[in-house]
């Protein structure tokens, strides 16, 4: 009998998840100043926790106080206090309490860190994002001794991780962050044993997944999320997704989750960038089965070993149960739908309903921040950025022991965020060792 998503999963470190739906990575920015854990993320992992998910996959933690995605991030740095890490343990607690497999996404956000965090990041390359706005610095070459720096931080967070509670760690290298962005032949242009071919450009990950598992030890899982491809001419590309999967399979990482895309090109977000996509036209039958990578995931499957995780438009229990049974996805991701519905997989589990929706279209087609009807790419992409702002809200309400707000205006929501990453990027900076 084919699996579905009430199929329970063991993974090759043994780790089971009870069913197959997973909560995958979203950014929460609920830390403290001290990009330390708060209760509003125990607050807000109870609700998915509640929710009946078989896996939880946490926003990206970062390793690096100077290199964050926001200045919300939690930050795992030498030297945690005893206070710190309890922090995590109750985070863990909290999202375990109904047995959900519980993962820590570990990241450093590269050129990607904004201006007000670095204004001179640290990237494979000093190579510029293309974007307008100002509101990300130039990217220095990061040296040898940062470079390693970087692979003792993943092992850092995966030990941290075992010891308050974690069930394991995945590895970021996607979206355009720093793994993700030495994996790019665009951003990555160094002459060493880090840039050029596709095994020394993979080298960076190699490195922080051993240090990882070696940190774990033994029935600890180190995963991978991995880009099908940065959709940009010259960028890291499909091929280049499969090359290192041959590698990942040789290190034993317990399952890779497939994803695309870049703050340049933001197709994980289901944006448009300002430059055209790059990739082969999505046939219909992949459009009808929703999720945005799954064509990806299937040439992907006939290549790894491992599991694979598929996130990015999966709506519907028959869709998913389709996926799961042509072994094309093994784990489905749910991004955006839980921060609107927290519920929502305890009730497909359970066959009460049938498909996740009802407010994405309003999103999409109502008047966002600029209008539907702008001719400029630019106007496109600055009101897919307002929609991502409504859902940072809403994971605010949960956090703040609230429920979430489908009647929130786009344009109020994103006013409303930029005011509060305004004043909390002068609070991180006041409180800075």
């Amino acid at each position: 009998m084919p699996a579905t998503i009430n199929t329970p999963l063991t993974l090759q470190s043994g780790l089971t998840f009870p069913n197959r739906l997973v909560k995958a990575a979203m950014t929460e920015g609920l830390a403290d100043v001290r990009n330390r854990v708060t209760e509003a993320h125990c607050r807000l992992y109870r609700r998915w926790a509640d929710g009946g998910l078989g896996g939880i996959i946490t926003g990206n933690v970062q390793i690096d106080r100077d290199h964050l995605e926001q200045v919300g991030n939690v930050v795992i740095g030498p030297g945690l206090t005893n206070e710190q890490l309890d922090g995590f343990a109750r985070w863990a607690e909290a999202a375990k309490r109904h047995g959900a497999a519980l993962i820590m996404q570990v990241s450093h956000a590269g050129r990607q860190t904004p201006k007000a965090v670095n204004p001179r990041p640290a990237a494979p390359s000093a190579v510029a994002l293309g974007l307008p706005g100002g509101q990300y610095g130039a990217p220095r070459a990061m040296t040898e001794a940062e470079i390693h720096a970087v692979i003792e931080g993943f092992g850092r967070a995966a030990k941290v991780a075992k010891q308050t509670g974690f069930d394991g760690i995945q590895v970021h290298a996607a979206h355009g962050y720093l793994l993700s962005s030495f994996l790019s032949p665009l951003a990555n242009r160094r002459e060493d044993d880090w840039g050029g071919p596709l095994a020394n450009r993979a080298r960076l990950l190699v490195a922080c997944v051993k240090e990882a598992k070696i940190s774990g030890g033994p029935g600890f899982s180190v995963s991978v999320k991995l880009n099908s491809a940065d959709f940009q001419k010259g960028g890291f590309s499909f091929e280049d997704c499969l090359g290192v999967i041959d590698i990942l399979d040789e290190l034993g990482v317990d399952f890779v989750e497939i994803s695309g895309g870049n703050y340049e090109q933001p197709r994980m977000m289901d944006i448009e960038g300002l430059q055209p996509v790059f990739e082969e036209p999505v046939r219909a039958s992949t459009r009808a089965r929703e999720a945005y990578f799954l064509k990806y995931a299937r040439a992907v499957q006939e290549r790894a070993n491992m599991p694979l995780m598929v996130t990015g438009g999966f709506r519907t229990a028959a869709a998913m149960n389709e996926a799961i049974g042509a072994g094309e996805a093994d784990l489905i991701g749910l991004g955006r739908p839980l921060c609107v519905y927290p519920e929502a997989p305890r009730r497909l589990l359970s066959g009460e309903i049938t498909a996740i929706d009802g407010w994405e279209k309003r999103l999409r087609l109502g008047p966002g921040i600029f209008g539907p009807h702008s001719p400029l790419k630019l106007m496109k992409a600055l009101n897919g950025f307002g929609a991502m702002s409504w859902y940072y809200e809403q994971l605010k309400l949960i956090g703040a022991g609230g429920d979430p707000d489908t009647a929130l205006g786009v344009l109020p929501a994103f006013m409303a965020n930029q005011r509060a990453m305004a004043s909390a990027a002068k609070a991180w900076r006041a409180a800075a060792p």
